[in-house]
């Protein structure tokens, strides 16, 4: 596995929430994928949750892509996110509070990650670093 870049910005919903978007691009087994995490405050069981879906078009299939991201996500934070699949057929990949925490050690992601954490506004110039 070779992480390429990645990137953290914030956004704000039209509901008032703040989201956290981590994006990564790694080279894994030969295939270069691009994964988008998305971090939301869940108030109601008071946890910071981060999704991520695997996608219907990535080579070979949808199990083997939540896997590569898997990968990802455990060679830089140091856990294993929780994969599951839905009834539908759709595969999501659940990070938790930990995972972000793993995130803040990389010193492109921590200033917008510690942002995210706590309910300040969103930055307006986060740092970005791009593949």
């Amino acid at each position: 596995m070779k992480a390429a870049g990645w990137s953290a910005e914030l956004e704000e919903r039209q509901d008032g929430r703040t989201l956290l978007r981590i994006r990564i691009a790694a080279e894994i087994e030969g295939v270069k994928c691009y994964y988008t995490i998305t971090y939301g405050m869940y108030r109601k069981i008071n946890a910071a949750l981060g999704f991520a879906a695997a996608r219907a078009g990535a080579p070979r299939d949808r199990l083997a892509d939540a896997e590569r991201l898997a990968a990802v996500i455990k060679a830089l934070t140091g856990k294993e996110p929780r994969i599951i699949e839905r009834s539908d057929g759709t595969i999501e990949i659940i990070c938790s509070r930990a995972h972000l925490d793993g995130f803040k050690r990389y010193a492109e992601l921590a200033d917008t990650v510690e942002v995210a954490g706590d309910d300040k506004p969103p930055m307006t110039n986060p740092i970005i670093q791009t593949c």
